[in-house]
């Protein structure tokens, strides 16, 4: 006791001051777990739910503040408190910038100052509170931190930004190799390998990494399956992957877990819309006449080939030889080497948001098929009537379940 008295913290401080800890530890996981002790149904109250619950933290702290308010424990925890929530708190920044000065090394005291500084926009700030709070001890919280704000920072020009994105992914491997069982690392890492995926050409394992590290982050910690952020993030990804009926439930889930958040309902019903659209075009042939049909088509014939009929052609896999046209009936599901699609466009739509360039089809024998091209540049294109070969075409047949039923072909 003495000894203790002597360090200036004596044992009745060192107690209550855990006891701070403890109850905002409490706050955050009555916010993070909130959906083990609540229905999705309840969701619309979650927001008002924690600010009440804050509240109660914060008056059971404010009556020991006269007490405590000169220690930097003290002051850690009741920013911590102010900070549950979304919004930046002046009151929070005071109070986490008091308890850093006090005690230089309090690494949680620049991380949570630093998400603060993120709040209100002060990126620059925010990086700086993290590779601070780094410098004092390397830990998880500050390495997925940094991996978000790297994102986010302005960038000189595209290269700039691209090597910020994979100094962004090493940030969030780093987290996660410093706690495998951390499930907001693993969505961190998750949402590090999407951005890298649409800056670095869509390199397809990348897609697929992201989606194992979201995977992942589901599986070690039972709170990530209520993260809306995840959900939406990856029906993202779906919805480029052309795995729709995926990508409508992750948005659906993203919804329904944060009603307020006007983007994830806003997303669905694009999509739907644009698949109801598609469905459409393909079963009356974008709309054109049967007599301009029979004209398009009469003028479809194996000359049209061009370089695909030479002994010489290599594929996009690498394949050297002439490839054989085939009928769109004839073609199987998945990729179709050594053969060539041929046939005459009928619609085209617009890219938006995450969709690649679409377009309508119709062959020889009348069957039509939407084509989806990606990595096209801002001007290109296609025109009815343009005839357009397709080397080694890989086929997707999709049926789509939600809320009512949708069936696309697409290559």
């Amino acid at each position: 006791m003495a000894e203790d008295e002597k360090s200036g913290e004596p044992v009745k401080d060192k107690n209550e001051l855990q006891i701070f800890k403890e109850l905002v530890d409490e706050l955050y996981n009555f916010r993070d777990c909130y959906f083990e002790t609540h229905s999705v149904e309840e969701a619309g109250r979650k927001q008002s739910d924690v600010a009440q619950e804050t509240e109660k933290t914060l008056k059971k702290l404010e009556e020991k503040e006269d007490s405590y308010k000169h220690k930097a424990e003290f002051l850690l925890q009741k920013g911590r408190c102010l900070n549950v929530t979304p919004d930046f708190s002046a009151v929070a920044e005071e109070c986490l910038s008091r308890a850093v000065k006090l005690e230089p090394g309090l690494v949680e005291g620049w991380n949570t100052l630093g998400e603060q500084y993120w709040k209100k926009g002060d990126l620059i700030g925010a990086k700086n509170c993290f590779t601070g709070a780094l410098q004092q001890s390397k830990n998880k919280v500050s390495l997925r931190n940094l991996s978000m704000v790297l994102r986010q920072l302005p960038a000189a020009d595209s290269d700039a930004h691209g090597k910020q994105v994979l100094e962004s992914v090493d940030m969030a491997r780093q987290a996660v190799q410093l706690d495998v069982t951390d499930g907001t690392s693993w969505y961190i890492l998750g949402n590090a390998y999407v951005s890298l995926f649409f800056t670095c050409g869509q390199n397809p394992q990348l897609s697929q990494q992201a989606l194992s590290a979201y995977a992942q982050s589901e599986k070690v910690d039972r709170a990530a399956s209520c993260y809306p952020e995840l959900h939406f993030n990856r029906a993202t990804l779906f919805q480029y992957e052309e795995m729709f009926g995926s990508a409508l439930g992750g948005y659906s889930r993203a919804a329904a877990l944060d009603p307020g958040w006007e983007e994830p309902p806003e997303r669905e019903k694009q999509l739907l819309e644009y698949l109801e659209k598609v469905t459409e075009l393909i079963q009356n042939k974008g709309k054109v006449k049967a007599r301009r049909l029979r004209t398009m088509l009469s003028n479809l014939n194996t000359s049209a080939l061009g370089p695909c009929s030479s002994p010489q052609f290599r594929s996009p896999t690498g394949r050297v030889g002439s490839l054989e046209p085939r009928t769109l009936s004839s073609l199987s599901h998945g990729h179709n080497a050594g053969v060539a699609a041929l046939g005459k466009v009928v619609f085209s739509l617009a890219s938006e948001g995450r969709m690649a360039f679409t377009f309508g089809m119709v062959d020889s024998e009348e069957m039509c098929i939407v084509v989806m091209v990606y990595n096209t540049a801002d001007s290109w294109g296609v025109l009815i009537g343009d005839t357009v070969v397709i080397p080694e075409p890989q086929v997707k047949r999709h049926s789509i379940t939600h809320k009512e039923k949708v069936s696309v072909s697409c290559m």
